[in-house]
């Protein structure tokens, strides 16, 4: 396969989010200034939300005026509403992430509203933040399954991915946010939402591996059209809100992968694995992707 993906690195915020320890502010802009130096082009950095909601990412304006910039890197803060996107414009963040969750149940467990009123509040920050000049994805979560409500069928999230389009995002991202998508599915959600937003909107997709059908749905992704995936390093992550769900697919497995089939990520999977050992130490968890155990092959010398 001769074909380019990139890959958004999310540990800074969807990794470290779930995670029992929390790294301080300058842990955290390490752990950016790292994935920049292994390639990485956007960057994840955290989240503006209520921190007695998520405690891991109460440091997210200091954290984002401390990272030092680099040309052509993007740096993305993710939003849940007005007072979020203040905040992170403050911030003088590359891009927002808003998300609206495919079912009902899990989006008033993840953010306190109805699918329908998320729509509606994703459709006002995009407005809001594009008429700011900032670069605006809309991820739909459990695109695929919901810890609640079980299976999304198709036709519910083809309304949700045509009320997301009409929101005019510059990205639209399907998330499989407690992993338990499997290529099949997504060879038709990625078609699903294709359809429906045209070639005028990339597609971008957020994977977990907590069955480990990340790797493999990463596959699916990149023969179906999608150029940007998200990823984290180790495989660090998971949801607040959603029972047992666990790690990102991790950015080392799919650049030793991509590496492999010649698909060019631009990311230095010497790097990525060192990091991995790195920011283990300071979580004092072992982290759950597979290469770092396992090593590179051919074994570098």
């Amino acid at each position: 396969m001769n074909a380019e993906v990139a890959i958004v690195e999310v540990s800074p915020r969807d990794g470290l989010q779930n995670e029992k320890a929390i790294l301080p502010t300058d842990d955290k802009v390490e752990l950016v200034d790292r994935a920049v130096r292994a390639g990485a082009r956007r960057v994840e950095v955290t989240s503006f939300v209520n921190p007695a909601r998520v405690p891991q990412m109460a440091d997210a304006d200091e954290l984002i005026r401390a990272i030092p910039r680099q040309q052509g890197v993007r740096y993305a803060g993710l939003v849940m509403n007005s007072r979020g996107l203040e905040r992170a414009l403050e911030g003088q963040v590359d891009e927002i992430d808003v998300v609206v969750v495919a079912t009902d149940t899990f989006c008033r467990r993840n953010q306190g509203m109805t699918t329908q009123q998320a729509c509606d509040t994703a459709a006002e920050l995009v407005a809001e933040a594009r008429a700011a000049g900032v670069f605006t994805t809309v991820t739909i979560g459990a695109s695929f399954g919901c810890p609640f409500e079980g299976e999304v069928p198709l036709e519910r999230l083809r309304e949700v991915v045509q009320r997301v389009v009409d929101a005019g995002p510059d990205e639209l991202a399907l998330a499989d946010t407690i992993g338990v998508a499997v290529p099949s599915e997504v060879n038709e959600r990625v078609a699903l939402a294709r359809e429906l937003a045209g070639t005028s909107v990339p597609l971008r997709l957020h994977l977990h591996d907590t069955r480990h059908t990340g790797v493999a749905n990463a596959v699916a992704a990149v023969e179906s059209g999608v150029r940007t995936l998200d990823a984290s390093v180790g495989g660090a992550g998971g949801c607040p809100f959603a029972p047992n769900a666990t790690g990102n697919v991790a950015t080392e497995d799919l650049v030793y992968l991509f590496d492999r089939m010649t698909v060019r990520t631009g990311l230095d999977l010497g790097a990525l694995t060192g990091t991995v050992g790195w920011l283990e130490e300071r979580l004092g968890t072992r982290l759950p992707g597979a290469l770092a155990r396992a090593g590179r092959f051919p074994p570098q010398g």
